[in-house]
């Protein structure tokens, strides 16, 4: 255990930024380029049946990443009056932890469970085998329309959807700035 004003060593200070890099590029890539990508590739349900398997080992992963980044950061870093940016940084460990942890357990299986439901009356309509989520707008929102069971199952998952993203979105804002700071003070690592 690392004693008060003891640097940490090199191989700590190494696995400390692979870890926040990790989550950092990890995030990034699920976020904003894979989803991209893939949605103009697949049909709406294979999409929505990747992100019902992808989902949970990212989540999984980010509570992981930042768990141990908190503590290694925690534990080279805590001292009994810690100063403004020590402080900060924990905090911004500690939120995107408390984010991951959000979508790991509630956010994310939430959402999926609706999107399986909702699945299923896409199905007996004839809808999701065309590529890309804007193909048979119509359809959706006809569907939509004549089907109030549908329709608040689409309300539900949007609820759950929008904090999801929410939440994932704070996450990689948390990480983002914990990375630039590192990275302007890599001395201090």
């Amino acid at each position: 255990m690392a004693t008060e004003g003891d640097p940490p060593p090199n191989l700590v200070k190494v696995f400390h930024l692979l870890v926040l890099s990790f989550s950092w590029g990890m995030q990034v890539w699920v976020s904003f380029i894979a989803g991209f990508a893939l949605v103009r590739q697949v049909t709406r349900h294979t999409f929505g049946w990747v992100q019902s398997k992808l989902f949970p080992v990212y989540f999984c992963c980010l509570l992981g990443s930042h768990f141990v980044s908190l503590a290694v950061y925690a534990a080279y870093h805590l001292r009994e009056l810690p100063d403004t940016h020590e402080t900060a940084r924990m905090a911004l460990y500690f939120v995107a932890l408390m984010m991951a942890g959000l979508n790991a357990q509630r956010f994310g299986p939430a959402a999926t469970e609706i999107m399986f439901l909702m699945r299923e009356v896409e199905k007996e309509h004839g809808l999701g085998n065309r590529v890309g989520l804007g193909a048979e707008k119509e359809g959706y929102a006809k569907l939509q329309e004549q089907d109030p069971k549908y329709r608040a199952y689409k309300r539900k998952f949007g609820r759950y959807h929008g904090l999801s993203n929410l939440c994932n979105l704070i996450g990689v804002i948390c990480t983002t700035t914990n990375l630039i700071y590192t990275a302007l003070n890599l001395s201090t690592i």
